[in-house]
């Protein structure tokens, strides 16, 4: 369960991490031409020390060539450019991968249209001094949505509802996109075979740090509607997401029921 400041138990406590290294905020783009220009400046006035990867899906507004501007402005702006449009999940996989290879500490993710705050990433990097993953919560103490509707909001505190549920995770957002990884804890998550997208690759990641016993911490964090561009959020992405959740918590409850029916001893041989 998380406790009052948002962190997921007791786990981690008493542990020693390791300083945090140099951040790479990694930005997804697909036709985010009114926004790249606003929310890099944003991170790098926030956070000086950051570099910004913008992992653009071969947008046909031209976001790939206004990041590239950008990066031949700032030494700490790179830009990768993608063959076409694969999906959030995609875009992060490959902007992780780069990010290691290139020996970042920290690795956040972070949407390109203003939601996410850039401003409130000194807090994401703060706590996690402390953790090996920290989740900007909209659903915890002090964390809100900004000009939403209730449709969408229902949407939202829903599917984390129903992922808390099925999978059996101690999160409150475990949809939400804002977060900060060490990078070492990406390199235990088994990157390899992660195939979701959208909120579903999401949920994904949050599931695995938690089963594999990383300690995670959830801030809170305001979450402000887009103002510029159209929302990439479609029937496919909550279909997907539904599918995926339901599946891996019947085949965590499969498990857990055929662990329990194993005896704990195997039984005398016949006759002895």
């Amino acid at each position: 369960m998380n406790d009052g400041d948002g962190t997921l138990g007791a786990q981690g406590r008493g542990r020693q991490f390791g300083p945090l290294g140099t951040a790479l905020v990694i930005i997804p783009t697909y036709n985010e031409a009114e926004n790249i220009k606003a929310i890099v400046g944003r991170v790098r006035k926030a956070v000086p020390d950051a570099h910004v990867l913008v992992a653009d899906d071969n947008s046909p507004d031209g976001t790939g060539k206004l990041a590239d501007e950008l990066a031949a402005e700032d030494d700490q702006v790179q830009v990768l450019h993608r063959t076409g449009k694969e999906g959030l999940g995609a875009a992060y996989l490959a902007g992780f991968r780069w990010g290691i290879e290139h020996d970042y500490g920290v690795l956040i993710e972070m949407d390109a249209d203003g939601s996410h705050q850039p401003e409130e990433l000194p807090r994401l990097l703060t706590a996690l001094k402390g953790a090996d993953l920290v989740l900007g919560s909209r659903w915890v103490p002090g964390g809100r949505v900004v000009n939403w509707p209730r449709s969408r909001e229902f949407i939202s505190r829903g599917g984390s509802l129903y992922s808390r549920l099925a999978l059996d995770l101690p999160l409150r957002d475990i949809t939400g996109g804002y977060r900060a990884f060490r990078s070492e804890t990406l390199e235990g998550l088994g990157l390899a075979d992660v195939a979701s997208q959208g909120y579903c690759f999401q949920v994904d990641l949050a599931r695995r740090a938690v089963k594999a016993g990383y300690h995670v911490v959830e801030v809170p964090i305001t979450f402000v509607e887009r103002e510029l561009g159209d929302s990439k959020m479609s029937r496919d992405i909550l279909v997907e997401a539904l599918w995926r959740v339901t599946a891996w918590g019947a085949r965590e409850r499969v498990g857990k029921l055929i662990g329990r029916a194993k005896p704990d001893t195997p039984p005398p041989a016949p006759g002895s």
